[in-house]
């Protein structure tokens, strides 16, 4: 038998019957499934606990044909910055593609359905970290394409005061990382993300850039404030029936419609990202340095990264440097590339190349510590970019 920690008779059992055979077991001979964390279209996700420390296990079912977690741990590998989860190891087992990476907290989704509303203050700082992220991964050429509150997640322990981004099994290049030539508008493209928080354009079957992520964004944080959006709830007979009423009803929902009772900065928000141009550099700075301003400037109040929910336990855990960190001072070069790189889409079936510190076991690849210093395999994981 296996030694590792008992699992919670209610995380694993009922009646004394075990109805998960995910947990308590063993992945790669190292992380022990300990909790249940969440299940959605994508696959499961469970805390796993190795050499005392936990991590979150993503898994996604092989035999349904889809290579999306493959395709995020490319992507997370590559991007490896702040506000992007580390990632501790990636492969396949049985019948799943298994990632793990760091623990984190709860989603803002998670958070909201419990408040229903956030104030003004915690919106900005919210705001403000989704812009810094965005303008991160845009810079890196890499667009998300699924702007949610869900995708968005709070760090743990020390870690409580950062917003992290996740989810990057729908992401893709938006230009050439070599030339930082955009690529070219394409029409009649399938919806790709959540039609809630799409951007108008994407719900228009455009294909998406850097505007999109950034007005997804902005009905995130009006999601946030408002408590809910005007086209929630509407009577629907079909997808197809559902994306052409959302979109009808985004575009007859004026910015100052949708923005009525909060700050103008918002509606500037709203307003500016729904103009941007396809190829259009966004002002990262201004839509950062707006939401700085009215909290310390229109609210008189400290830009602190306390927000609705922080307790006191929370603010002792964080690192002394903490605010200093996510300051509004933080600027991203842009990433520049080698001419080596091959200019091909991320979405496509490639498979990751074995890395240099692989580990067979049995049938499993396991991409093991991604490590900083480790420069023969972040050059591998580069190169399908």
């Amino acid at each position: 038998m296996e030694d590792g920690p008992k699992t919670p008779r209610s995380d694993n059992c009922r009646d004394g019957r075990v109805h998960d055979p995910m947990l308590n077991k063993k992945f790669f001979s190292k992380f022990r499934t300990i909790k249940k964390l969440g299940e959605g279209s994508f696959g499961k996700v469970y805390k796993a606990e190795y050499n005392n420390e936990y991590f979150a296990l993503k898994f996604e079912n092989r035999t349904k044909g889809q290579s999306l977690l493959e395709n995020e741990a490319t992507i997370m590998t590559y991007l490896k910055g702040p506000n992007i989860p580390f990632i501790k190891s990636f492969g396949y087992s049985g019948d799943y593609n298994i990632l793990v990476m760091q623990l984190l907290d709860k989603s803002l989704e998670d958070i909201f359905n419990k408040r229903k509303k956030f104030s003004v203050k915690t919106t900005c700082m919210l705001g403000y970290q989704m812009i810094t992220v965005l303008q991160y991964i845009h810079d890196k050429h890499i667009i998300h394409r699924d702007i949610k509150p869900d995708n968005f997640v709070m760090g743990a322990n020390e870690n409580n005061a950062h917003l992290y981004l996740l989810d990057f099994g729908l992401a893709k290049k938006y230009r050439s990382s070599r030339t930082l030539i955009q690529y070219p508008l394409v029409k009649k493209k399938k919806l790709t993300g959540t039609a809630r928080y799409a951007s108008i354009h994407a719900l228009e079957e455009l294909e998406q850039s850097r505007r999109d992520d950034l007005e997804s964004v902005g009905y995130v944080l009006m999601y946030f404030l408002r408590g809910g959006l005007p086209w929630q709830g509407l009577k629907i007979r079909s997808k197809e029936d559902r994306y052409k009423k959302i979109l009808i009803k985004k575009k007859e929902t004026s910015s100052e419609d949708l923005c009525k009772g909060f700050p103008d900065e918002f509606r500037e928000f709203v307003e500016y990202t729904r103009n941007l141009e396809y190829t259009e550099q966004p002002n990262y700075d201004k839509l950062k340095n707006s939401f700085y301003n009215l909290v310390t400037k229109t609210l008189s109040e400290n830009f602190d990264f306390r927000y609705d929910w922080t307790t006191e336990s929370d603010l002792k855990k964080r690192k002394d440097n903490d605010i200093i960190e996510l300051a509004p001072s933080t600027n991203y070069p842009v990433s520049e590339k080698k001419s080596t790189i091959k200019e091909m889409s991320i979405n496509s079936k490639k498979n990751i190349q074995q890395p240099i510190n692989s580990e067979k076991e049995g049938n499993n690849i396991i991409i093991d510590g991604v490590k900083e210093n480790d420069k023969n395999f972040q050059s591998k994981c580069c190169s399908i970019f």
